[in-house]
């Protein structure tokens, strides 16, 4: 009898056990499955975020191309207005008559050194005054 009962206790053990190990099992099985769950979910992001930022990457690239156009057109620009201000020789005139209306010639100096009519002289020594209030 006390055979029988410790053959009975030793079963009601492994069944315990058995239980134990099975419940384990599961809850073991539920995690790494949502592990894996949640595995996928970041794989899909990570995807979704690179094909976005090679979106990015385009359009920069494209900003990148367009700015470097317009500061090309700008250069060209400026050295067309340059070269304008060079070839126009009224404007050489011009500048020379400002520039000595700057550094205090007077009214009749300017009109002889710079051949400019009385009224074109008076509206340079009108604008410098202006400038200079």
């Amino acid at each position: 009898m006390l055979l029988l009962s410790i053959a009975i206790s030793a079963l009601a053990v492994g069944l315990i056990s058995l239980t134990l190990i099975i419940a384990f099992k599961n809850k073991h099985t539920s995690d790494v499955a949502d592990v894996h769950q949640k595995l996928k979910e970041c794989a899909e992001q990570v995807h979704i975020l690179r094909s976005e930022a090679a979106e990015l990457r385009t359009g920069l690239l494209s900003i990148g191309k367009r700015v470097l156009e317009v500061e090309q057109q700008n250069q060209d620009l400026l050295q067309q207005q340059s070269a304008q201000k060079y070839d126009d020789p009224d404007a050489k005139i011009y500048s020379r008559a400002v520039k000595m209306v700057e550094l205090g010639a007077d009214l009749d100096e300017v009109i002889r050194e710079c051949e400019l009519p009385r009224a074109e002289a008076e509206l340079l020594f009108s604008l410098h005054k202006k400038k200079g209030a």
